[in-house]
């Protein structure tokens, strides 16, 4: 049966418990986000980061807006975006928890710095070096627009990804 568009826009979207079980069934890398600059070091574990097009180079990240990192990400206008290796695990835990200082979550990891200056993880399957060109407010998150300015790989690497509310690998 079509849709009705006036129809459609009546309705409730599913809760968020629905929706959360759902997304628990949607496999992703598990992706650790830095950043430095004038307002300080950060970094927090998302999943949610996809490629938006190749030309300009761009990636989007979702970041809850109540996060602690979020403010310093936002000043600053830069990230690197490190998806993690099998053996990384530590990493997104540290970085996914409130407990513990940033100091302590930055030395479980060997860092350097490509042309942004926000930290890029050694080991990592893939680093995206970038530049935040725009941000919009959706619900809880602010999703980052993120031009790629250089990228460092690590094919030989096995991913590691979040499913069914676990960590997994390839």
């Amino acid at each position: 049966m079509p849709s009705d568009a006036t129809a459609l826009e009546a309705m409730a979207p599913v809760d968020q418990k629905q929706f959360r079980g759902g997304m628990a069934l949607l496999a992703a890398a598990v992706n650790l986000v830095t950043t430095d600059g004038p307002a300080g070091q950060g970094g927090f574990t998302a999943s949610a980061v996809t490629s938006v097009t190749d030309d300009p180079a761009t990636l989007l990240v979702c970041v809850r807006r109540n996060g602690s990192a979020t403010p310093v990400v936002r000043a600053n206008g830069v990230v690197c975006v490190n998806t993690l290796a099998a053996g990384q695990q530590a990493l997104s835990t540290a970085f996914g928890s409130s407990s513990g200082t940033l100091a302590d979550r930055f030395a479980l990891g060997e860092w350097a710095r490509l042309v942004t200056g926000a930290p890029v993880l050694r080991g990592a399957v893939v680093n995206f070096d970038c530049r935040i060109a725009q941000v919009t407010e959706v619900g809880t998150h602010s999703v980052l627009f993120c031009q790629v300015l250089a990228v460092e790989t690590l094919p030989e690497a096995a991913p590691l990804l979040y499913f069914n509310r676990a960590y997994r690998t390839v």
